[in-house]
C-alpha cells in the first residue's frame, strides 16, 4: 500500500539543481502577467495552480528554492519599475539600478519561500500541503504590509481591479482578494482524484474553481449594477503640469514647469478647489510669500498643492492649502515615507557619514507627520490626503477616527517610469475606493491623473506623459463599507485555521491517532 504520510517524492532532501528551478522561474513570470499593465489574469490562475502542485510534492527544502525561484519572477517582474528612480540621474545612480532589482526580487522572494517551507512542514499529505500553502502565501502578503514599514505591493490580489471580482474588496479588503486568488488557484492539487490520466483528475478542482469564480464575478456585476450615488455639487480642478523628472529641478525648466501650472490652473470654467501635485513647485512653503498669492489669483479658488516645507529644522513632504488671498490655511504633512527614498533608518546618524535620503530634495530627507488625519476647507466636504506612497497601504484609511467624504491622491509618478509602475500605482488607489466606498481623486505630476468612483470605475483621466487638466465632480461616496468595519482579520483567522487544519493530521499521529488518509 502507498504510503500516504510520506510518499517517495516527499523523501528525498536533496536541494534542487539550478536547471531544476527554471521552471518555477517561469511560473512566477507568468502568474506576474496577472499585474498591470498586462491584467492578464488567467495566466495568474494557472501559473500559481502549477506552482501549489508543484510544492505539494515537494520536501519543505525544496519547497522553499521552488518558491524562492517562483518568487523571483513574480517580483522581479512585478517590481521591475524599481530600476526607474536609479535612471533620473543615470551618470551617478545608473549602476545601483540592477542591484535594486534584485534585492527587492529577492527580498519579496522570501515571503513566497518561507512560507512555503512552513506549509509543506506543518502538511503531512500532498492534500494537507495544498491547504497550507494558500493559508501561509495569505498570511505573507497581509504581514508584508506591516513588517519594515511594510510594502503590499504586487499582491497576489491586484490581478483581479480590472474585474468585477475586485468588488468582493469592499468586504474583504485586498487581503481577501489574495486569498481568493491563491485558494481557487490551489483547489486542482486540493481536489485531486487519482485518474487513469493524471491529468484528468485535475478536473474536480478546476470544475470549482470555475464555479466558484464564476459566482465571485457575477456577485461584482451586480454590485457594479447598482445605482451610483449623486454627484456632490463641488467642481474639482486637477492640473497635471508634465514635469519630468530629471528635468523638474533644472532652474530653467522648473519656470516652464510652473508656468504650466498657473496657465492650466487659470483656464476658464467653474472649479470650487484646484489640485496641484505632489511637490509641484521648486520652493519651500516658506519662501512662497510672495508669489502664494500669484499662484491663488491664477486658481481662482482655494488651492491645494504639494509643497516641501522647513519647520525646526526639519523638512516635511506636505500638502498646502492657500485661500483665494494666497494665505495657508491647512498642512497635511506625509507621515509614511519611503525607506531610503524620503528618509534613512537612523538618518540622524548616517548623515553624519554621508549617507542622505534618495529622493528628498531638501535637507538629509524628510520627516514624518502626525499620522493620517483628515482635512477640511471652508465650503467642501472633508477629505483624506495620501501623499504617492500612501495610497499603497490599506490601514491607513481605517484609522481615522472620523470618516473623510473623499480620498485624495497627491502623487509624482514621474520617478515610475512609464511602463508598469504608474499603471499599478493607479490600480491601488483604486482599491482604496472600493474598500472605503469614498471616491478618489488623483492628482499626479506626469500621470496617471484621475477621478475614481466609489466603485473604483475611473470616470475621467489624463494619461501619462500629458499636461493638461480636468474638471470634474466630486463623485458621492457609498455606505461604509464592511472592510472599514472588520478589516483583516476574518481573512487573517480563516487562513490560520487552514494552517491549523492542515497541521492537524501530523499532531494527531503523533498522539498516536489514525495516520491520515489523503
Amino acid at each position: 500500500m502507498r504510503d500516504e504520510l510520506h510518499p517517495p517524492r516527499l523523501r528525498r532532501r536533496r536541494r534542487p539543481r539550478l536547471l531544476e528551478l527554471i521552471p518555477d522561474l517561469g511560473l512566477g513570470l507568468a502568474a506576474a502577467l496577472g499585474l498591470a499593465p498586462f491584467g492578464i489574469w488567467g495566466a495568474t490562475l494557472v501559473a500559481l495552480a502549477a506552482l501549489t502542485w508543484r510544492l505539494s510534492q515537494a520536501s519543505p527544502g525544496q519547497a522553499f528554492w521552488h518558491a524562492l525561484a517562483a518568487g523571483l519572477g513574480w517580483f522581479g517582474l512585478g517590481l521591475v519599475w524599481i530600476v526607474e528612480p536609479f535612471l533620473v540621474e543615470p551618470e551617478i545612480y545608473g549602476w545601483m539600478a540592477p542591484f535594486a532589482l534584485v534585492l527587492m526580487a529577492l527580498g519579496g522572494a522570501l515571503f513566497w519561500a518561507i512560507p512555503a517551507w512552513i506549509a509543506t512542514h506543518l502538511g503531512p499529505t500532498r492534500r494537507m500541503r495544498a491547504l497550507a500553502i494558500p493559508a501561509a502565501l495569505v498570511l505573507s502578503d497581509w504581514l508584508r504590509g506591516w513588517i519594515f514599514t511594510g510594502f503590499p505591493w504586487a499582491l497576489a490580489g491586484h490581478v483581479w481591479i480590472e474585474t468585477p471580482v475586485a468588488q468582493a474588496a469592499a468586504w474583504t479588503g485586498a487581503i481577501g482578494l489574495s486569498a481568493l486568488t491563491l485558494a481557487l488557484a490551489a483547489l486542482p492539487a486540493l481536489l485531486w482524484r487519482p485518474a487513469e490520466r493524471q491529468v484528468f483528475g485535475f478536473l474536480p478542482g478546476i470544475l470549482v474553481a470555475i464555479l466558484g469564480g464564476s459566482a465571485i464575478w457575477a456577485a461584482g456585476l451586480a454590485r457594479l449594477a447598482q445605482p451610483a450615488p449623486p454627484d456632490r455639487d463641488v467642481m474639482l480642478r486637477i492640473v497635471q503640469p508634465n514635469a519630468e523628472q530629471h528635468l523638474k529641478w533644472d532652474p530653467e525648466w522648473s519656470q516652464v514647469f510652473f508656468d504650466r501650472l498657473i496657465t492650466l490652473s487659470a483656464q476658464p470654467g467653474r472649479r470650487d478647489l484646484v489640485i496641484w501635485p505632489e511637490t509641484a513647485v521648486n520652493f519651500l512653503l516658506e519662501d512662497a510669500g510672495g508669489i502664494a498669492p500669484y499662484m491663488a489669483e491664477a486658481a481662482g479658488a482655494p488651492l491645494l498643492l504639494g509643497i516641501q516645507r522647513r519647520q525646526d529644522g526639519r523638512y516635511y513632504n506636505s500638502l498646502a492649502a492657500l485661500d483665494p488671498a494666497g494665505r495657508t490655511t491647512a498642512i497635511y504633512d506625509k507621515f509614511h515615507l519611503v525607506p531610503f527614498g524620503e528618509y534613512i533608518p537612523w538618518g540622524d546618524a548616517m548623515a553624519r557619514i554621508g549617507i542622505t535620503a534618495f529622493a528628498a530634495q531638501a535637507g538629509r530627507g524628510y520627516s514624518p507627520g502626525d499620522g493620517p488625519a483628515p482635512m477640511s476647507l471652508p465650503g467642501l466636504p472633508a477629505f483624506q490626503p495620501l501623499i504617492c506612497y500612501e495610497a499603497i497601504f490599506p490601514q491607513h484609511p481605517r484609522a481615522l477616527p472620523q470618516r473623510p467624504e473623499w480620498l485624495l491622491q497627491a502623487t509624482n509618478d514621474a520617478w515610475f517610469g512609464q511602463f508598469s509602475g504608474p499603471y499599478q500605482h493607479l490600480a491601488q488607489a483604486r482599491l482604496r475606493a472600493i474598500e472605503t466606498g469614498l471616491p478618489l481623486i488623483r492628482a499626479a505630476n506626469t500621470g496617471i491623473s484621475a477621478v475614481i468612483d466609489p466603485h473604483g470605475r475611473i470616470r475621467d483621466s489624463l494619461g501619462l506623459g500629458l499636461e493638461g487638466s480636468i474638471d470634474a465632480a466630486l463623485p458621492g461616496a457609498l455606505p461604509p463599507t464592511r472592510w472599514l468595519g472588520w478589516g483583516p482579520t476574518p481573512v487573517v483567522i480563516l487562513s490560520l485555521l487552514a494552517l491549523a487544519g492542515a497541521a492537524g493530521p501530523r499532531f494527531a499521529r503523533r498522539k498516536g491517532g489514525a495516520a491520515p488518509r489523503r
